[in-house]
């Protein structure tokens, strides 16, 4: 493959340079596994979700009146023959094979029916290879080419190379002479009699034989499948189980703890979420204590899904689940592990560096609108880490899917050791497991959470446990970096838009609780805290077991030219009704956040630069390609597009220039556009309101500048990449491209400009640099008087369409443009935003080697 280079940022500070006003001139100079899965929508079948839990026919009885209104004729129940079939359950699944959509909005309006979602369908394939065969790599990427929608895996074979290191390739592990458990300790417990008994822990996989040597406490083995067999035919489950239970070689945490086997994939890697809702359903009725779940993908829009791991954790089910495999990038938080109420498990090796497949918050449910939360929780061992084999002995897998049975392991061990079990709950295993987790230096808190699990510390807490409140972060300190990070690597100014901190409370001491009055700002007055103005937005009611508080910080009109650190705390009180306890009296726990930030003068216009996030698409439900059309690997476009996360690079880029770089969370109409140099938008995906572009006209005539990166943008391309999934019987359609091309031609076609349907691709030099072009638009219209730069380029279009191979001379990919208006700001257009985007250079096969310049403009080598 050829490397090709890109520029990187120093297009990004080319464009900055020219954008800003001229009266204000800038200064800027054995055998391993890899697992992949992927999403999709099962034809004609819907989850409806009730109000509550009926009878079989009760359920049947509700739909049939709902669709006799609409005259459907051609719809059936599906039948679910498994465990869960003899209880009354809260969830059906229809077939409907005409009127759809009449159908739906009949059954959404019925009184006892809370929602109806399309049946969604994971398919996970693991492949299993020897050590040295490298043929893997080319049966990976011909099924991925055959896969258009994937979601990415939570094991990794051990085979796969997981340095910290960005710029190591292959190395061997450091040999581990003992297994896992007893490296974290776990032995210190067993010596004290503690081994997991009377805990029931459910493990969510592949199934487990019958006459496994390795256990020798397996309560119950359920199949929630299709296919009509409990045992193992791949193999992860089995090693989940074992991390957790085992009893000889490959030690598990908990060998004398319930052992509860849930098959919810088949041999062929197939789950469907009714058969994650059935299966969660019946872990409700057994009980269940914990549940280890090493699967996920960036699928939070599956509300019946989300709703019931909400539910199940409000029964006291403990949920253990794996962070994701995407790493190294940011914004890669997968589902469940990302909801609060779950205990969301990252993966370092056995020399404490966080893993680089590990995946990187911040968690994106709250873009554009907000701010994301702390995740992962916590890390653990999850590189090389020994477990059960499929039928006998040992075997080393990495993975957070590894890391995940390690903590739940841990949890169960925990448990028993505790003597009031009522004192177990999903919030203070998660408050004594982050209370105790040992800090990483040099590493940030949406890498490693709270740091790495520390039983014996663990251990300490809970046994001393008083139920209580309590914060993840605990405290917010912007100036320490770089744990903070990246509140700490920018001080905040008068003027500035508002740092947002969002802030997880956890609750002890009931599954439910409520915010009493408001949460309270006191400033540290002699430490300057009346600099500062906080306001916080919060949850009123906390469920379950948790909510969030949004604490937003500025700085007072008086410090807009002083510089030091400030300081002061919000104090909030959580009440919950004391849990059996007839008297109806209520639990109190009040909890203090300090606050600490740096506060500098207001930065000069010229420096300022705000990116519009209000217009960047929150994560789609349905098929929303990636800018790179080339990606076909991973193809949807899920990592919320912020400064934070895929464009990670870029700010820092940005920063280390000197520039300050704000977010817009808020239309165009809600912000002074005199106090910035730059508005920034990248890969936009939402319309502008009329009021929006009448006032960005307004701006720019009066001095701000305007940087657009674009993507591509085609209907023929669109109906190309659509697919249809054999598995499902349906066709995706994408309802976008790149970008939303048609919505940014309205917002500059008032300065006679406008980015084309073409789609090209190609490598060039600009200003010295080599570039790489990948799936851009060119510029279709633009003033006499501006700067237009073309280059050659192939058609990608014509090569998507018509497997056509063309190269075009003067392809317009750049236009800069002074406005002519008297101190008017200046426009840059460009027609691809993948060069500023982190993600087709951190995310890659293992084998996709790029060249970025770094801050000294020198060619680094790096390789994924």
């Amino acid at each position: 493959r050829k490397f090709k280079k890109t520029g990187l940022m120093s297009l990004l500070l080319l464009l900055a340079e020219v954008a800003f006003l001229s009266k204000y001139k800038c200064s800027c100079p054995v055998r391993f596994c890899n697992i992949f899965c992927s999403l999709s929508l099962s034809f004609l079948e819907y989850i409806v979700v009730f109000n509550g839990y009926f009878t079989a026919k009760a359920r049947s009885d509700f739909i049939s009146s709902a669709l006799r209104d609409v005259d459907a004729v051609n719809w059936r129940i599906v039948r679910r023959d498994n465990p869960a079939s003899d209880y009354p359950s809260d969830f059906e699944v229809v077939e409907i094979r005409q009127d759809t959509r009449s159908s739906l909005l009949t059954l959404q309006d019925h009184p006892y029916i809370k929602r109806v979602t399309p049946q969604r369908m994971v398919l996970r394939s693991l492949k299993l290879t020897d050590r040295n065969d490298t043929r893997w790599v080319q049966k990976w990427q011909s099924w991925q080419s055959s896969r258009p929608l994937r979601r990415t895996s939570l094991s990794l074979g051990s085979g796969f190379w997981h340095a910290t290191g960005r710029h190591s390739s292959r190395r061997l592990l450091r040999a581990i002479p003992r297994h896992v458990a007893q490296i974290l300790q776990a032995d210190v417990l067993w010596q004290m009699g503690h081994t997991g008994s009377g805990v029931k822990v459910a493990v969510f996989d592949t199934g487990l034989s019958e006459k496994h040597p390795h256990f020798k406490n397996v309560k119950e083995r359920t199949n929630w499948t299709n296919e009509k067999t409990l045992d193992d035919g791949l193999g992860h489950g089995t090693f989940v189980a074992g991390v957790i239970a085992s009893m000889r070689e490959c030690q598990g945490f908990a060998p004398d703890s319930e052992l509860h086997i849930f098959r919810v994939f088949t041999n062929n890697q197939v789950s469907y979420t009714s058969w994650f809702l059935d299966a969660f359903n019946y872990a409700i009725l057994k009980k269940i204590d914990v549940l280890n779940l090493s699967i996920g993908g960036p699928d939070f829009m599956d509300h019946p899904f989300v709703d019931k791991v909400w539910e199940l954790t409000a029964n006291k089910v403990i949920m253990v689940s794996a962070i994701g495999n995407d790493g190294p990038l940011y914004g890669t938080l997968n589902n469940p592990a990302d909801q609060m109420d779950v205990i969301g498990v990252g993966g370092i090796d056995f020399e404490d560096n966080i893993a680089r497949f590990s995946s990187r918050g911040m968690t994106t449910w709250e873009l554009p609108g907000g701010y994301g939360r702390v995740k992962p929780d916590i890390v653990t061992y999850g590189s090389g880490v020994r477990g059960s084999g499929l039928k006998e002995g040992c075997r080393s897998l990495s993975g957070t899917s590894v890391a995940s049975p390690v903590v739940a392991g841990a949890v169960t061990l925990l448990a028993s050791t505790v003597l009031n079990r009522e004192l177990v709950n999903p919030a203070s295993m998660k408050q004594a497991l982050i209370a105790s987790a040992r800090r990483l230096p040099g590493v940030n808190m949406f890498e490693q959470g709270h740091g790495k699990l520390d039983l014996l510390r663990a251990y300490q807490i809970l046994n001393s446990y008083k139920p209580q409140a309590s914060l993840s972060p605990s405290y917010i300190d912007l100036t320490e970096c770089p744990y903070m990070w990246p509140y700490c690597s920018q001080p905040i100014y008068y003027g500035g838009m508002p740092a947002i901190v969002n802030v997880t409370i956890l609750n002890g001491m009931g599954v439910t609780g409520r915010i009493v009055d408001k949460p309270i700002w006191q400033p540290y007055l002699p430490q300057n805290g009346d600099y500062v103005d906080v306001a916080v937005s919060y949850s009123p009611v906390l469920w379950p077991w948790a909510g969030y508080l949004a604490v937003s910080v500025s700085v007072a009109k008086k410090a807009a030219s002083w510089e030091g650190i400030a300081q002061g705390h919000v104090m909030v009180t959580v009440a919950s009704p004391a849990e059996n306890d007839v008297s109806n009296s209520t639990m109190t726990s009040t909890v203090k956040l300090p606050v600490k930030v740096k506060i500098v003068p207001t930065p000069p216009r010229s420096k300022r630069i705000l990116w519009d996030q209000y217009h960047n698409l929150r994560y789609p439900p349905g098929y929303f390609p990636r800018d790179n059309l080339r990606m076909k690997n991973d193809p949807l476009d899920w990592n919320g597009d912020h400064i934070h996360t895929n464009f990670r690079d870029m700010y820092q880029h940005l920063r280390s220039m000197g520039y300050f770089v704000e977010v817009l969370g808020a239309p165009i109409t809600c912000f002074d556009a005199s106090q910035y140099g730059t508005l920034l938008m990248v890969d936009s995906e939402e319309e502008y309101f009329p009021e929006e572009i009448t006032k960005l006209k307004r701006d720019i005539d009066n001095g701000l500048s305007l940087i657009i990166f674009s993507d591509w943008y085609n209907t023929s391309v669109m109906r190309k990449v659509k697919f249809y999934d054999e598995n499902t019987r349906q066709w995706w359609m994408p309802d976008t491209g790149g970008a939303n091309v048609p919505a940014l031609n309205d917002l500059i076609a008032v300065w006679g400009m406008a980015f084309s349907d073409g789609l090209y691709e190609g490598d060039f030099t600009m200003a010295d640099h080599d570039m790489y072009y990948a799936s851009g638009c060119s510029i279709a219209r633009f003033p006499e008087d501006g700067i237009v730069i073309a280059q050659t380029l192939k058609d990608q279009g014509l090569e998507v369409l018509k497997q056509e191979t063309a190269v075009v001379e003067n392809v317009p990919v750049l236009g800069l443009y002074q406005t002519p208006s008297d101190g008017g700001g200046r426009i840059a257009l460009y027609g691809d935003s993948n060069c500023i985007d982190d993600s087709h250079r951190q995310k890659g096969n293992g084998h996709l080697c790029i060249q970025a310049h770094n801050l000294s403009k020198q060619s680094s080598l790096r390789c994924m």
